[in-house]
C-alpha cells in the first residue's frame, strides 16, 4: 500500500500545481517549463539526463512522479521523444495535460499503470525522498523497463532520513543506500552527479521562475495553504543551503 500523503505535500504538489497553471496562462508560455521544473533539475541537470538515457525522436519516457511535467515536457522538446506523466496528485496530471498537453494518469510509483517491460526509459525524480518504501519505487521501475532500459533519479540525500528541520513526509536516503537499493532491484552501470557539479540555470530561466511566484503570492499569498506549501519549499531550501541535503542525479541500467 502506498504511503499517504501528509497534507503540505498535497498542498504542494496538487493544490499549487493548479495555481501556477493559472499564473502560466498569464505570465505566457514561455514560463510553463521553468515553472514545471521548480524542485527539480535545471536545464543542465535535464540535459545530463536526456543524455544518459539517449532519449530518441518518438520514443517513449515514463516520468513517474513527474508533477506538473515541467521535466517530461523538457525532454519533449529537447530530443523529441513522447512522454507520459504518472503522478499521484490530480491536480498535477490536470496541470500537466492543460500546460503542455502531455498524457497524464493518475498513479504512485509503488503500482505504475504501465506493463511490463513497456518502455526503455523511466525517470523518477525528486520522488525517493517522499516515500518510506524506497524498495517498491524502484522495483517497480526495474518491472516497466525493458532489459537494458535506462533509469534516470534526482534524489535529494541525507546523512539520516529525518534531519533537524526536515519537511513533512520527507526521509531521505543516503548516497550509500542509494546504490544498496539500485542493486538489490535489479539496476547496475550506476553513475551520478551532483546538482552543485552542473551549471546553473540561466538567468532568464530564474526569471521566469521569480515571475511565476510573484502572481502566486499575489494571489494566494494570504491563503494558509499556499502558506504551507511554502513552508515545505523553505526547508528544503535551507537544509540544501547548510549542506545537511545534497541533490544527485542517478543513471541505471537495468541488468
Amino acid at each position: 500500500m502506498a504511503d499517504p500523503v501528509p497534507e503540505p505535500m498535497e498542498l504542494e504538489f496538487d493544490t499549487v500545481a493548479g495555481w501556477t497553471g493559472r499564473a502560466v496562462a498569464e505570465l505566457g508560455e514561455d514560463h510553463a517549463e521553468p515553472a514545471a521544473c521548480r524542485g527539480s533539475a535545471s536545464p543542465a541537470g535535464l540535459d545530463w539526463l536526456t543524455g544518459r538515457c539517449g532519449l530518441q525522436r518518438d520514443e517513449l519516457l515514463a516520468d513517474v512522479g513527474g508533477g506538473n511535467g515541467g521535466p517530461a515536457a523538457y525532454a519533449r522538446r529537447t530530443t523529441g521523444a513522447a512522454p507520459v506523466v504518472i503522478d499521484p496528485m490530480p491536480g498535477a496530471c490536470r496541470a500537466a495535460a492543460s500546460m503542455f498537453g502531455l498524457p497524464a494518469v493518475v498513479g504512485g510509483g509503488d503500482a505504475v499503470p504501465l506493463a511490463t517491460g513497456s518502455v526503455r526509459v523511466c525517470w523518477s525524480l525528486g520522488v525517493l525522498c517522499t516515500v518510506r518504501d524506497k524498495a517498491a519505487v524502484l522495483a517497480e521501475a526495474h518491472r516497466v523497463l525493458q532489459r537494458g532500459g535506462s533509469l534516470g533519479l534526482l534524489v535529494f540525500l541525507a546523512d539520516r532520513p529525518r534531519p533537524a528541520g526536515a519537511p513533512e513526509g520527507n526521509h531521505f536516503p543516503s548516497r550509500t543506500s542509494v546504490h544498496e537499493l539500485l542493486a538489490a532491484s535489479g539496476f547496475a552501470r550506476v553513475t551520478e552527479v551532483a546538482l552543485t557539479e552542473l551549471p546553473a540555470a540561466p538567468a532568464s530561466w530564474r526569471r521566469r521562475i521569480e515571475r511565476v511566484e510573484g502572481v502566486l503570492d499575489r494571489d494566494h499569498g494570504d491563503d494558509p495553504r499556499f502558506t504551507a506549501a511554502q513552508e515545505q519549499s523553505r526547508r528544503i531550501g535551507e537544509l540544501i543551503a547548510e549542506g545537511v541535503v545534497e541533490g544527485r542525479l542517478f543513471h541505471a541500467t537495468t541488468r
